[in-house]
């Protein structure tokens, strides 16, 4: 695999643990959970930055599947703010977004919201638009491209988005693995 060179990179996670695995040489910010924390915590750290030299954002973290046949890791060219009432909005006659592309994606769509997802039939509601779903990415790609810095997202599959969601504390540190070293392949 192919190492990429960039100018610089900030290394974006919800969690702690999500960020456990990354070596030291990687600049990490840890936002919090949820679209709020997430947003204001990277739009504060980009703004630090003159607008030539923000950094490549790279969003690492986990991801509920909503389709059985997804697991492993993902790099979604899609995200799309699932709790948030766009369609509506637009039809009111305000310019509301609620899906944003990312660039170097693998085809995948990424369904980010404030709602922690455990329960079969949100997923499999959430399953008609999207792949994965997370409470974070939406919001980083957000503000990252609000602030003119490129954003890459990568989900790896901790649970389906059901009840074995509530596992999530015990799968937390194989998923934090995966991402560390998807990470050190690539940067």
């Amino acid at each position: 695999m192919k190492v990429q060179q960039v100018q610089e990179l900030l290394v974006v996670s919800a969690t702690k643990a999500e960020a456990a695995h990354v070596p030291e040489r990687f600049e990490v910010l840890v936002v919090g959970i949820g679209k709020v924390d997430a947003a204001v915590a990277v739009a504060a750290a980009l703004s630090r930055y003159p607008a030539s030299e923000r950094p490549l954002v790279v969003n690492i973290g986990t991801a509920g599947a909503l389709h059985g046949h997804h697991s492993g890791l993902f790099v979604p060219s899609t995200v799309i703010n699932h709790d948030f009432s766009g369609e509506v909005l637009r039809s009111l006659g305000y310019p509301a977004r609620d899906s944003l592309s990312v660039d170097d994606g693998d085809g995948t769509v990424l369904a980010t919201g404030d709602a922690f997802v455990s329960d079969a039939q949100v997923r499999d509601a959430l399953a008609t638009r999207a792949d994965l779903v997370d409470m974070e990415g939406y919001a980083i790609a957000h503000a990252a491209a609000h602030l003119g810095a490129r954003c890459r997202l990568v989900k790896h599959v901790s649970d389906n988005a059901d009840d074995s969601a509530m596992d999530w504390p015990d799968r937390v540190d194989a998923s934090a693995a995966v991402l560390a070293r998807w990470l050190t392949e690539r940067y």
